[in-house]
């Protein structure tokens, strides 16, 4: 292990109490911080450390923490203001599988969460050197470590022998582990949010004189929506602004602020951010643009150095609506309602448009922020936020990048348990598609890609802003459906036509009313009503008859939502009727299942018509609009209504042998490259994907030999030719199929030796295959989201159906089954005009399999079986490719800022 290596592990991440330490490997010129950790220790902690109170034994820890780099050895330090506050490490002995570790936290650092987030970053260093067991010897009364052990989340043994106990510590990362990071990261990321969105004191640093700047705007916002705290304003100009007394400086200032937003140029933004971290800055927002990259770098140096948070820069601000709060710093022309929405987006423009019709709509918001170039703070940031704020029961993004996918999947499907989750889904077009080398890679799209994490996560993602604020709009104001039956109601036809129509477009059903009910229905109704489904109720329809008849559809099992289009008429305005009014009007608020209403003459797109009990009922101009929101509401019911899923364990998994594999072919090819069929086949077997008998060959007498070994019941084979690069055997017509006995064995050889004697370097002879379902499936790792795993109809005409579906491993038991029916073609499987299904356990197993070998080996760029024979005795890949490339393993959990 080299300096530069141990330098690789420098990271910065929070502490429980939302301050930002330091964590990197140690080095010889921090001998002295690490000798002032021990010697600052008190008497008791030091005994329980070394199990006797001698300073002699810090010193010899921190000579060894401090030595030079040695095999089997790694030490971390975390560091805050500069001083050491926790050293943890680990050191193999004769099994280098196993290693004992040490740990030591500052006396006045207890119980902040230093000494798990140091074991956190050395279980990531060890099991990223082939370590599967930490050991640990501590005094039985040491119950502080004791405790830090056992709430790691790992499998942990306890052997206790007198006043010592030993610890052994497995390092299998599961559900559980995940799921104490996830908890105890949220816990730290929301105490270091408070003092951006709950600040106490602020100061608008660039508050410029003018009415326009961007400054004054800001500290005018800030001012009239009543923040109650202290706030400041810097502009060495100026003694006064919007009432504020001004400071020259950052400096200057009389007490430390929590936040300050920064809209100075460019080239002022990394001395304010100094000048902010040096006074005690807990916060920045920078709403400054264009700066360039040094600019951008000492920004962020500055915010890790001092933990500041930081929001921005190039953005519009953020504003917390809260009562306690009441901020807005924002440039926005119109403050923010206050209400349950919680809204995080990149682009400031399109910040404003939601703030303004969420106002509009009555949604309001629970608090915003305006991310910009997103340096630091992120949308999964902002989710944990909203989880625990106590107000926020709707979340809505815009995000245009991703910083950790993985992360952001595992926070939105926990929130999306608790409240809805709603995203536009922006980049969709296909100019944003790379070159790709297989049919893997090749269906591995950006928006497949995108679409996977948010089916997974819960989110609702949108195409739209119209169609993010129509479904928050049925969100907020109506319970979710419990199916996609839609009862279509309508005093016209036509209007009934369309919005039937539009609903059998987003995959809604209108089924026909059950004949008790349309009695029902019909007896409520005017003459010459219809009440099959869609219910005409004629022009005629009066106020109590329509409520009437919506109300009976909403109580009756029959459909999971009502859908009530509504067009102004004659005959309603003539008797005093209103058929809007009957909506609302006396309507419930508790009704069971959700009503939604197309009002065709309405200006607005989307509007909710509020009801005496204080409900509302979402109404739309367009019949396409409301279907698509009870689209979605359908689908997050769905989701909701499933389990979670678990990770298998599966049996039969060698990946040891796998990495050994991938080790060696990368030691030989630096650059990496396409594994050979041997290699490739090997290394399929590691993770025990069934594979189709095959034998490599490089003359024509072993062909021979090896067609005779592996010929079926009916004595046919297939050949194909094998050379360094070659993608697409059947594009290059390299593969001879249906060869039975030795002649056409020996002469299909020489056909493909002729054809391509310059470049092939053997042939695969496999039995010819028998009749089944020809599938696809793959994987190929996105260098941003990490290994996907596709699935569908495979053959030769893979790309041209298109015919996939992808989720994000590792697959979890419900992920397998949502990616084996999401195909158009998932029917052939499950047995299709009096076919029987084929063997789906088999088919199951082959793609969690799959997703485990992507999981375990980061080099593994792309995999890709095709075809897949699926029958119903069995699951076989008859064709694979694996392409690997020199990738260090990445772990998208460990707790670390960006």
């Amino acid at each position: 292990m080299t300096d530069t290596v141990r330098h690789a592990s420098q990271t910065h991440a929070l502490l429980a109490d939302g301050r930002t330490v330091e964590i990197r490997s140690t080095l010889p010129e921090d001998h002295q911080h690490v000798l002032g950790l021990y010697e600052k220790m008190s008497a008791e902690n030091l005994r329980l450390r070394f199990f006797g109170t001698s300073r002699l034994s810090g010193r010899q820890a921190a000579d060894r923490l401090c030595a030079p780099p040695r095999r089997g050895h790694h030490a971390l330090a975390a560091f805050l203001d500069g001083q050491v506050v926790g050293v943890a490490e680990y050191e193999t002995g004769t099994d280098p599988a196993s290693a004992e570790i040490a740990l030591a936290v500052a006396d006045d650092l207890h119980h902040r969460g230093v000494g798990t987030l140091l074991l956190e970053h050395l279980v990531h260093a060890a099991r990223r050197e082939g370590i599967t067991t930490f050991t640990a010897d501590a005094l039985a009364d040491n119950h502080l470590v004791l405790k830090v052990f056992g709430d790691l989340g790992l499998r942990i043994a306890r052997c206790f022998d007198g006043t010592e106990v030993r610890c052994t510590i497995r390092l299998d990362s599961d559900e559980r582990y995940l799921t104490a990071v996830d908890e105890r990261g949220r816990t730290a990321d929301t105490a270091s949010l408070r003092p951006l969105l709950r600040p106490d004191s602020i100061a608008v640093v660039g508050a410029g004189r003018k009415p326009g700047s961007v400054g004054r705007a800001v500290l005018k916002n800030i001012r009239r929506a009543g923040f109650p705290g202290r706030l400041y304003a810097v502009n060495p100009h100026a003694h006064a602004i919007e009432h504020t007394p001004c400071h020259p400086s950052v400096t200057a200032l009389p007490h430390p602020v929590d936040l300050a937003v920064i809209a100075v140029p460019a080239h002022a933004v990394p001395e304010t951010a100094e000048q902010c971290g040096k006074t005690g800055t807990r916060a920045l927002v920078v709403l400054t643009s264009g700066l360039d990259a040094d600019q951008a770098a000492t920004l962020h140096t500055a915010c890790r150095r001092y933990g500041m948070r930081l929001v921005g820069p190039n953005c519009l601000g953020i504003a917390n609506t809260e009562e306690a709060v009441r901020l807005d710093a924002t440039f926005a022309a119109h403050r923010p309602l206050p209400g349950s929405a919680g809204v995080a987006v990149q682009s400031g423009g399109v910040g404003i448009a939601l703030l303004g019709e969420l106002s509009r709509l009555g949604i309001g918001v629970s608090s915003f922020v305006s991310l910009g170039d997103k340096y630091d703070v992120s949308g999964n940031d902002l989710l944990q936020w909203w989880e625990g704020d106590g107000t926020t029961d709707l979340a809505l993004l815009h995000l245009e990048s991703f910083g950790n996918p993985r992360a952001f999947s595992r926070t939105a499907r926990r929130v999306a348990r608790r409240m809805p989750v709603l995203t536009v889904d922006a980049g969709r077009s296909q100019a944003g598609r790379r070159a790709a080398a297989s049919h893997t890679a090749a269906a591995a799209t950006p928006t497949m890609t995108r679409q996977a994490l948010f089916t997974q996560a819960g989110v609702i993602a949108t195409r739209t802003i119209g169609e993010l604020l129509n479904t928050a709009a049925l969100l907020h104001s109506q319970p979710l459906p419990t199916g996609a039956r839609v009862a279509v109601v309508s005093n016209a036809g036509g209007a009934a036509v369309l919005a039937a129509d539009a609903c059998a477009e987003v995959g809604l059903t209108v089924p026909e009313l059950p004949a008790g009910l349309v009695t029902e229905l019909l007896g409520l109704l005017p003459e010459g009503a219809s009440a099959a489904n869609p219910v005409d109720t004629t022009a005629a329809v009066g106020d109590d008859a329509l409520r009437a008849c919506v109300d009976r559809l909403t109580e009756h099992g029959a459909v999971d939502a009502v859908l009530v289009a509504l067009v102004p008429t004659a005959l309603a305005a003539a008797t005093g009727d209103d058929p809007v009014r009957a909506l609302t009007l006396a309507a419930p608020d508790d009704r069971s299942r959700p009503v939604a209403a197309v009002l065709l003459d309405q200006a607005e797109r989307v509007r909710l018509l509020h009801t005496p009990g204080g409900g509302s009922v979402p109404a739309y101009a367009d019949p396409q609009d409301v279907a698509r929101a009870l689209a979605h509401a359908a689908e997050r019911a769905r989701w909701l209504a499933q389990p979670p899923g678990t990770v298998p364990e599966l049996t039969g998994i060698d990946a040891p042998g796998a990495r050994a594999l991938v080790d060696a072919f990368l030691c030989e090819n630096p650059e990496g490259g396409w594994l050979d069929p041997r290699r490739c086949a090997e290394l399929l077997d590691r993770y025990g994907i069934q594979q189709s008998p095959q034998v490599w060959a490089e003359t024509e007498q072993a062909a021979v030999d090896a067609a005779a070994r592996l010929a079926g019941p009916d004595g046919r084979v297939v050949l194909k030719a094998y050379w360094p690069g070659l993608l697409h055997k059947s594009d290059q017509a390299a593969v001879l199929l249906d060869l039975d006995g030795e002649t056409q064995v020996r002469e299909a050889y020489r056909d493909l030796a002729a054809r391509f004697g310059g470049v092939m370097t053997g042939v695969l002879v496999q039995p010819l295959a028998g009749r089944g379902t020809e599938l696809f499936a793959g994987v190929v790792q996105d260098e941003v989201f990490g290994p996907l795993v596709l699935f569908g109809l495979g053959g030769t005409a893979t790309e041209l159906l298109a015919d996939h579906a992808a989720r994000l491993a590792p697959l979890t038991d419900r992920d397998v089954h949502d990616l084996i029916t999401a195909p158009r073609s998932a029917p052939l499987l499950f047995g299709h005009r009096g076919a029987g299904p084929v063997d789906l356990e088999g088919l199951e197993q082959l793609l969690l399999r799959l997703s485990r070998m992507a999981s375990d080996l980061p080099q593994l760029a792309e995999a890709d079986l095709n075809p897949v024979l699926a029958r119903p005795d069995g699951i076989t890949a008859l064709d694979a490719r694996i392409r690997l490339l020199p990738r260090g393993p990445h772990n998208p959990y460990l707790r670390r800022l960006r």
